[in-house]
């Protein structure tokens, strides 16, 4: 699990994630014990966690405004690549492009809320760190191919010059798969999320 003692960029997200009134030091540690809202890590948390990221098309994307480093928050296209990392393709022209590419840390939280109280509905909150796709390489012909089969009406945009794939590197995981069902996963849990493993 990564320690966001030094990260203090990354810090200041987590009062606009649903754990900012959960963090303490023994749940950095992943330490259960019985005044601890976080359940210790299981095949279901992991099962689901890949679901939410299998199912998402969309995701609400916090960053940090360029000039006055406050959190940011937007909403991108989602997909998987074929490894399981979430993948989007954005513009330059968004603010929260210009973001990523002056600080790459960010977080991404997938899981839409359905009749009922949303708040009851099952959602992961992803810390990653962002990387733009070269679009010279190899690699992003397959990426651009696997992404027009998951988003096809990307296909009206995909090649203009100012848009490019990230892709977000998972570095901790936050699931709630409702109340009472809090976990902290982290990237090997959620590893052959595409797959379906």
């Amino acid at each position: 699990m990564a320690d966001l003692r030094g990260h203090a960029h990354l810090a200041r997200l987590i009062p606009f994630t649903m754990w900012g009134c959960f963090f303490h030091k023994r749940f950095m540690e992943n330490e259960p014990n019985e005044k601890s809202p976080i359940r210790p890590t299981n095949d279901e948390a992991r099962q689901l966690g890949k679901q939410l990221m299998r199912d998402a098309r969309f995701a609400a994307l916090a960053t940090f405004e360029p000039d006055s480093e406050f959190p940011v928050v937007s909403r991108i296209a989602f997909a998987l690549d074929d490894n399981g990392l979430p993948v989007s393709l954005i513009s330059t022209l968004a603010l929260h492009t210009k973001a990523l590419l002056k600080n790459p840390l960010c977080s991404l939280l997938v899981g839409e809320p359905k009749k009922g109280d949303p708040l009851a509905h099952p959602r992961i909150t992803l810390q990653a760190r962002a990387q733009q796709i070269d679009k010279s390489g190899e690699e992003y012909v397959a990426l651009r191919a696997h992404y027009l089969e998951i988003h096809p009406k990307s296909k009206l945009y995909v090649d203009f010059g100012d848009f490019f794939f990230f892709r977000f590197a998972v570095q901790s995981a936050y699931l709630n798969g409702g109340f009472g069902k809090a976990f902290i996963l982290k990237p090997e849990d959620l590893r052959g999320a595409y797959a379906g493993n």
